[in-house]
């Protein structure tokens, strides 16, 4: 629910992509927004006012002479109600329209009196994206404080493929929770590592672990949300990047360790989130293994560089940030690899709380001593972590 209480005006305008602002006022109210949808009259040749009525449970706006509010002054009420006006579809039409200032509509009107922030979604075919009359209106919308949102590239309803397709409910889901999440990384540059790691003994065996990487990508994505610039160095996981994140994907702890140490020197904080095999096979066998040779054979084990403890010895290296997944002593193991490592923060958690699942108990370490989180879900607990990592360091 990380959009409870705020209030939202969904502006829907004519275009095919219309439908899918169903699906994103359904991930609004989801997500604990109250949503008020207004059309154009060109949007509701696409969806009918109805399929949105019922989304939201409210009564839907098409026409500024609307005899529903008292004051018969929709443009000026809606507005006033809302922390954030969403265009999305936003046409051509519309962005010109918006661009000078016109007020034919209700959504027009109401976008013209607006005193809150307003995002806009642009959905039209490629030739009139990259037409010059668009390009300007977008620059002097860009000018004005508005948002602008995409658009992505791919096919097109016409047949066409190029720029110009509205982005999908989820991407602009995540760009309206990004827009209300304060900015206390603005500026800041986050290395973060996050998965498991896979250390081969031949060419389809290995050494791995539970790890799922949920928590390193939910950090990714509340460093992101907060304003960081986020690298994210990524063990073998079955899910995306945060949208937003530079992603760099490896395999085994050298891989690992080799992508970090190119990145750390330029990094503001390192977050070392990944569950990093400790050893790793000395002499992999170059051909599956096979039982009928005889025997088992002898597996040799190394071990792999300590990749936070490295960081964290960089001179004028990152505030670093470590992890503790353990089974038992949670504070007394946590707080020794802290000191060991040199690090001022480490989050720790008992592996039967929350290891490789959605939701987990989080602990973190400090100078200053514990700081228990409540159980939550893993979502909720990295924006609490990133939350307590910037008020360390605006400390520094």
């Amino acid at each position: 629910m990380e959009l409870q209480g705020k209030r939202i005006v969904l502006g829907v305008t004519g275009g095919i992509a219309a439908y899918k602002a169903a699906e994103l006022l359904r991930l609004l109210s989801k997500q604990g927004a109250d949503v008020q949808v207004a059309m154009t009259e060109g949007a509701t040749h696409f969806v009918t006012p109805t399929t949105f009525q019922a989304l939201s449970g409210k009564p839907v706006f098409t026409d500024q002479w609307d005899a529903r509010m008292p004051n018969a002054m929709a443009h000026i009420d809606l507005s006033r109600q809302a922390d954030l006006i969403l265009v999305a579809p936003a046409s051509a039409d519309f962005l010109a329209r918006t661009a000078h200032g016109l007020a034919d509509d209700l959504l027009a009107t109401m976008v013209l009196a607006r005193d809150c922030p307003m995002l806009v979604a642009p959905a039209m075919n490629r030739q009139m994206w990259e037409n010059p009359a668009t390009q300007r209106n977008v620059a002097q919308l860009a000018a004005d404080g508005v948002h602008i949102l995409g658009p992505a590239c791919g096919e097109q309803a016409c047949g066409e493929v190029g720029a110009g397709r509205m982005l999908e409910p989820e991407e602009i889901l995540e760009e309206v929770i990004a827009f209300f999440t304060p900015k206390l990384m603005a500026g800041k540059k986050v290395l973060i590592t996050a998965g498991p790691t896979f250390e081969a003994i031949d060419p389809v065996r290995g050494i791995t672990n539970l790890s799922s990487g949920r928590m390193g990508y939910a950090l990714a994505r509340a460093a992101q949300h907060a304003g960081a610039t986020v690298t994210l160095v990524s063990g073998p996981v079955s899910f995306s990047a945060p949208q937003g994140v530079d992603r760099n994907n490896v395999r085994s702890a050298l891989e690992m360790h080799a992508a970090v140490m190119a990145r750390a020197g330029e990094a503001d904080i390192f977050i070392g989130v990944a569950a990093v095999a400790d050893y790793r096979v000395a002499n992999a066998a170059e051909h599956k293994l096979k039982k009928d040779t005889g025997g088992i054979p002898p597996i040799e084990l190394v071990e792999n560089p300590d990749i936070l403890a490295e960081v964290a010895a960089l001179k004028d290296g990152p505030f670093c940030v470590g992890f503790a997944a353990e089974s038992q002593n949670l504070e007394a193991y946590a707080q020794a690899k802290r000191k060991k490592k040199n690090i001022p923060l480490i989050a720790g958690n008992l592996i039967q709380d929350g290891f490789g699942g959605d939701d987990n108990t989080l602990i973190l370490f400090d100078e200053a001593g514990a700081h228990p989180l409540k159980p939550a879900a893993k979502s909720v607990l990295a924006g609490q972590l990133i939350q307590h990592i910037a008020h360390l360091t605006g400390k520094n």
